[in-house]
């Protein structure tokens, strides 16, 4: 975690609760479902919304990373920005994850398979950024 982070769960912000997220297809036809999202203001940084997905059928192969950047975008526009637009401040960043199962944020886990990109929301449409 990031040195002046502080990580608010969503369901705090009034988020519907995870438990309750129905399975979703992408774009690669892989089935995901939301694990959690998060809430960070980072030292020096602005506003971050991080909703991390799982998908038990994950493995990072070749035929799965061919579709990555479609299915992170996808899942930042059509899933994540819809869920951000009406609570008030609005980040300057939407992490979207995937995992082939669920962990605890910030803790290294040899055995969990995830990727992560981040994003610049804009309107409907999600920038890729660099960390």
């Amino acid at each position: 975690m990031m040195r002046g982070a502080v990580i608010v769960p969503a369901l705090v912000l009034g988020f519907a609760a995870v438990a309750q997220e129905e399975a979703l297809r992408l774009p690669s036809g892989l089935m995901v479902r939301l694990h959690e999202v998060l809430t960070d203001r980072p030292e020096g940084g602005g506003l971050i919304y991080r909703f991390r997905y799982v998908a038990e059928a994950f493995d990072a192969g070749p035929a799965q990373l061919a579709s990555l950047d479609d299915d992170l975008v996808w899942l930042c526009e059509t899933h994540a920005l819809p869920r951000i637009s009406n609570i008030g401040p609005q980040p300057g960043q939407v992490v979207i994850s995937l995992a082939d199962r669920e962990s605890l944020f910030g803790v290294y886990a040899s055995d969990v398979i995830q990727v992560f990109l981040a994003y610049r929301p804009a309107g409907e449409d999600c920038i890729e950024e660099m960390f």
